[in-house]
C-alpha cells in the first residue's frame, strides 16, 4: 500500500503567515510548537496527573457529555455491526471524575475507552482560554472554543462544516486528511444516524478493508497525514474529511471552530436538506437540468451570474446582506409553512 504523503509542515507561524501563506492554500497544515509554551502544555510534559490538576482548577462543575466503550474496540468508537447502533455509550458526568479515572487506567490495556469530546471551553472550564490563546491567528468575529480529553481512541474520518485548528496540549495524534472531493470513495455511513452530528466513512483508515471498500485505494493517493506532539497544531479546512487518533494513555487536544463569513449567514448544510426535499427524488432529466441552473446562479464555476445586468436589478442574486438574508428565511419559512399546513 502506497505511503501517505505527510501535510504541509510550518514553523514559527504568526497571524500574518496564517492568513496570507497557510490559509490561501485550501490545505492541511502543521504548525510546529503553536501551543508549546501553554501553561497546559507544560503542566501535561510534567504527568497527567499535573495537567489534570491544573485542569480543575478552571471546571465550572457542570457535567459534561462523555463516550465510554469496552476495550475491545480498542479504541474505535463507531457504529454497530448492523450500522443501527453504536458500539459505545453516551453518558453525562463530571470532568473532574472522569480526569481521575484516565490517570488511574494508566498502564491497563484492558481498560474501557473514553473521551470527553467537543466540550465548551466557556461554559466548563472558564478561564482557561485567557492562560492558554492561541486564537492570535484567528480574526473571526465568532470562534468555538472546544476540549477533548480521552486516552487512546480513534474518531472516523468526518468533515466539518467550518475551519478548523486543533491544537494538542498533551499526548500524541494523528490526523488523516482527504480533500473534499473524495467523498465518493470514503464510502459514507448512514446520515440520518451518526456518532457525533457529521456523516462519517466506514473505512477503518489503520486497517482498511480494499476488497468491501475497493475506491478507498483512489482516495488514499491523495491522502496527507499529520503526526502531532504535545504543543503542535494542525489547521484542517473545512470540508476536509479527518480520521483523528489519540496514540497515549493520556490525550488532551484544544480546537477552535470558525467561518470566514458573517453570522448572518446560513448553514450550507440547509441547502441539503432543503435539496432532499426538493431536488433529489426527481427524475434524472430533471436533476440535471437543475445542476446547470444551481452551476450558473449558485456555483459560478465559469463566470460571475447574471453579469449582464444592472447592478440595481440583479435583487436577491447580489452579495448577500443581513436584510437579503432575513427575506429569504421569511420566504422559506413561508414555503414550508404552506406545504405543512
Amino acid at each position: 500500500m502506497r505511503q501517505p504523503e505527510p501535510a504541509a509542515q510550518w514553523q514559527d507561524v504568526d497571524a500574518e503567515l496564517f492568513e496570507t501563506t497557510i490559509k490561501p492554500r485550501g490545505r492541511p497544515a502543521v504548525l510546529h510548537g503553536l501551543v508549546r509554551d501553554w501553561p497546559a502544555t507544560n503542566a501535561g510534559r510534567t504527568s497527567p496527573q499535573v495537567l489534570s490538576a491544573y485542569l480543575k482548577t478552571f471546571y465550572s462543575g457542570h457535567p459534561a457529555p462523555s463516550f465510554e466503550a469496552p476495550a475491545a474496540i480498542q479504541g474505535r468508537f463507531f457504529y454497530n455491526d448492523s450500522l443501527d447502533g453504536f458500539n459505545f455509550e453516551s453518558k453525562r458526568g463530571l470532568l473532574d471524575e472522569m480526569l481521575d479515572r484516565l490517570c488511574g487506567w494508566i498502564g491497563n490495556r484492558s481498560a474501557p475507552a473514553l473521551y470527553a469530546g467537543s466540550v465548551s471551553l466557556p461554559l466548563y472550564r472558564p478561564g482557561f482560554s485567557d492562560a492558554n490563546n492561541a486564537l492570535r491567528l484567528v480574526s473571526a468575529e465568532s470562534v468555538l472554543e472546544s476540549i477533548w480529553i480521552g486516552n487512546r481512541t480513534c474518531i472516523a474520518a468526518h468533515f466539518d462544516n467550518t475551519e478548523n485548528l486543533a491544537c494538542v496540549v498533551a499526548g500524541r495524534r494523528r490526523f488523516t486528511m482527504f480533500p473534499p472531493d473524495q467523498i465518493r470513495n470514503l464510502y459514507v455511513g448512514p446520515l440520518d444516524l451518526t456518532p457525533a452530528g457529521q456523516p462519517v466513512s466506514l473505512v477503518d483508515m489503520r486497517h482498511p478493508d480494499l476488497k468491501r471498500f475497493p475506491r478507498f485505494a483512489e482516495a488514499l493517493k491523495v491522502v496527507e497525514v499529520a503526526e502531532l506532539g504535545p504543543g503542535d497544531a494542525v489547521y484542517v479546512p473545512a470540508l476536509w474529511w479527518h480520521h483523528v487518533e489519540a496514540l497515549d494513555e493520556f490525550n488532551v487536544l484544544v480546537n477552535y471552530w470558525w467561518r470566514d463569513i458573517p453570522d448572518y449567514f446560513d448553514s450550507p448544510s440547509s441547502s441539503l436538506l432543503h435539496c432532499l426535499l426538493t431536488i433529489k427524488s426527481l427524475p434524472i432529466e430533471q436533476r440535471r437540468r437543475w445542476r446547470a441552473l444551481f452551476d450558473y446562479l449558485i456555483f459560478q464555476s465559469e463566470e460571475p451570474a447574471l453579469e449582464h445586468l444592472p447592478l440595481e436589478v440583479q435583487g436577491l442574486f447580489r452579495q448577500l446582506t443581513p436584510g437579503k438574508a432575513e427575506r429569504i428565511r421569511a420566504m422559506l419559512l413561508k414555503q414550508l409553512s404552506r406545504k405543512t399546513s
